[in-house]
């Protein structure tokens, strides 16, 4: 029986013993971690800061995580470590604390491959990705196989350590009197409280408050994955008032600055309970307007297109480019496909919340393209060579304007499948033979194709392309692969009786990675926009342009008059002003107009910066932001939280007043 009664010297921990050696476990291993993959990425922390104060602030992330982790048990204290509860409690306390171990030690443990793919440590992309777990561990068998293997032993040697250490720990763990447990439970609860909140400001530490360099890498190494993880999480809980971290606007003030760009002035906005919606006359005038044909290019970035100052691995592009509208200046709203789809397809804004493609208030009646067509009499469909069902994208199509969807399970007898499904070239094989089987029915038609070949772990058929280098599986030869195939598609699109009365886009989704040592990476937001086909003529566009803008300039170009929410430039009715691009990286937002960047961050202040494109270099101004730039930007990232949350994103309810 355990009593009170002639207590150790050492017992001075009591209850709270192995809650301790873990902490310290804790404290430690994030440190080792972390001085590695600083080392690792030692030329770029090289010239970011203070070593010694990176690492210091490591620390004090380190502790907030530790008393996260810790904060349930403590809570929980005055209840089961009781001494007639303690045999519970030691089990307890051993048990908790090995299962956060496990958490730490494995989150920490995967952060290489995610900064190798992603360039910062797991965010919330970590969280989304463990909805899809077929997909994701084949592209880590297939693409880092040799990592998740040693990552998986490292682990559980780590934990066996664990194991050993802390169950000797509980042995040795004695029980306060309950007196004692009275009077030492406030100073520890206190204790857990300073190292959660980590500052005496108004506002709690969060993952920003340790931004203390211009490379958003190096930001992310100073504190800890889980850290992130779990803010991540938590911020999940916010989406409807994602926008809310960087400050708020009433309303009044936000649909003004959010309507006050030059493009817009032109337009009624008639109906007050839905702010952006307006009726858009085309500026083309059709007998019959144009079929529309979107190929969404998976993680082709300018980085390359060769033109845009790329490697040159897309040359059926370069080819097509002299055909169409080549945009020179087009900027990804993201770095997720999700992302890309919500601006291409919805031509909706960016937030910090998940892309409105899973939302819960956007499944359905949510303005997209394929909304609008329908409405006019369209067939629409979407057609991809793996499963529609990652990440959401069924649910979101189906439930906002798409008829009909055409995935790996309606695709005949495949060359080559891969970890995503299909390969390009057995995608668009099956694209074509439904365009002609839509124009055949003498009704126009909305097809979007997503390719997937160009994903890790880079899987495509041999004997295709000459490669662009070796081994085969990589980005570059994916790229080449998947152009190739595109190319082919379009040879048979312009022998086909569909070409004359069907617009085509080719855009990207976002860059295939999205790295580099600026606190926005903003070269790897820049992507490839082609329109072609019909009547269109060969031209160069050299304005600053988002992928929001795609939509609203593709119906003028169709013939298309449509009532709609859409806040995009229609790029036929102003091509002279300057344009703007929106970005949203992580848990920065930045408005981009000409070369200067006004960027919010979480419960911090404005950061103004200017971009050199020719050296790539995003150059962060000592001057503060203007309270007129501070607020245009907060309402183009408030406004589209806004339209989420009150769900006024629609098309179907009229442009006239109510």
């Amino acid at each position: 029986m355990i009593t009170t009664t002639n207590l150790s010297s050492r017992n001075w921990l009591g209850p709270y013993r192995v809650f301790a050696i873990f902490a310290l476990m804790v404290l430690t291993l994030l440190s080792l971690s972390r001085i590695g993959l600083l080392l690792w990425q030692w030329p770029r922390v090289e010239g970011s800061g203070d070593l010694g104060w990176m690492l210091l602030q490591g620390v004090r992330a380190d502790l907030i995580l530790v008393g996260l982790l810790l904060a349930v048990p403590v809570l929980l204290a005055p209840v089961l470590a009781l001494p007639k509860l303690f045999k519970f409690w030691r089990g307890f306390a051993l048990i908790w604390s090995l299962i956060a171990l496990t958490l730490v030690i494995f989150i920490e443990l995967s952060t290489p491959s995610f900064v190798a793919q992603y360039d910062i440590r797991p965010n919330r992309l970590y969280i989304e990705y463990l909805k899809y777990p077929k997909e994701v561990f084949s592209t880590l068998w297939q693409g880092f196989r040799g990592p998740l293997i040693g990552g998986t032993l490292l682990t559980f040697l780590l934990v066996w350590a664990g194991v050993r250490v802390l169950g000797a720990q509980a042995k040795q763990m004695r029980p306060f009197s309950v007196l004692k447990l009275c009077l030492t439970w406030p100073l520890v609860v206190i204790v857990v409280f300073i190292s959660i909140r980590s500052t005496f400001d108004h506002r709690p530490a969060n993952p920003a408050l340790f931004a203390i360099t211009s490379d958003s890498l190096v930001n992310s190494l100073i504190i800890n994955s889980p850290y992130s993880v779990l803010y991540a999480a938590y911020s999940m809980r916010y989406e409807a008032r994602s926008s809310e971290i960087y400050g708020k606007l009433d309303e009044a003030q936000m649909v003004k600055l959010v309507l006050d760009w030059p493009w817009l002035k032109n337009y009624e906005f008639k109906n007050p309970d839905y702010p952006t919606l307006h009726q858009q006359q085309a500026t083309v005038q059709r007998d019959k307007p144009l079929n529309l044909v979107i190929v969404l290019q998976e993680s082709l970035g300018a980085t390359f297109v060769e033109s845009l100052g790329g490697v040159p691995v897309t040359p059926e592009l370069e080819k097509l480019k002299s055909e169409g509208i080549w945009f020179e200046q087009l900027y990804a709203t993201g770095t997720r496909s999700v992302r890309g789809i919500e601006a291409v397809v919805a031509g909706y804004y960016p937030t910090p919340a998940q892309s409105t493609v899973k939302l819960a208030n956007s499944q359905q009646n949510f303005t997209t393209v394929a909304s609008i067509l329908k409405s006019q009499g369209y067939q629409t469909q979407f057609v991809y060579g793996g499963e529609a069902h990652f990440d959401n994208m069924r649910g979101f199509f189906t439930g906002n304007g798409f008829s009909q969807i055409v995935d790996i399970n309606q695709i005949k007898q495949p060359k080559f499948v891969g970890s995503w499904g299909a390969s390009d070239e057995d995608l668009f094989n099956t694209a074509h033979q439904q365009l002609q089987q839509l124009h055949s029915s003498g009704k126009p038609f909305l097809s979007l194709i997503f390719t997937s070949s160009n994903h890790e772990p880079f899987e495509f058929p041999d004997g295709r392309i000459e490669l662009h280098e070796q081994p085969k599986n990589t980005v570059n030869n994916a790229v080449k692969y998947a152009d190739w195939s595109m190319g082919q598609f379009f040879q048979q699109a312009k022998a086909s009786s569909y070409w004359q009365d069907t617009l085509f886009l080719i855009v990207a989704d976002h860059d295939n990675r999205v790295y580099g040592s600026n606190l926005i990476p903003l070269e790897k937001f820049k992507i490839p926009g082609l329109i072609l086909g019909a009547d269109v003529k060969p031209e160069r566009l050299n304005v600053l342009s988002s992928q929001v803008d795609l939509v609203p300039t593709l119906l003028s170009m169709m013939g298309v008059s449509a009532c709609h929410p859409l806040m995009g430039r229609d790029l036929t009715l102003d091509r002279t002003s300057p344009g703007r691009a929106l970005i949203q990286f992580d848990q920065y937002f930045a408005l981009m107009q000409g070369k200067e960047l006004t960027i919010l961050k979480p419960n911090q202040e404005v950061q103004m910066a200017s971009y050199d494109e020719s050296q790539q270099k995003l150059h962060l101004l000592e001057r503060p932001a203007t309270q007129a730039e501070r607020d245009k930007a907060l309402a183009q990232v408030q406004m589209p939280a806004f339209l989420y949350r009150e769900q006024k994103y629609k098309s179907d309810v009229g442009c006239g007043a109510n």
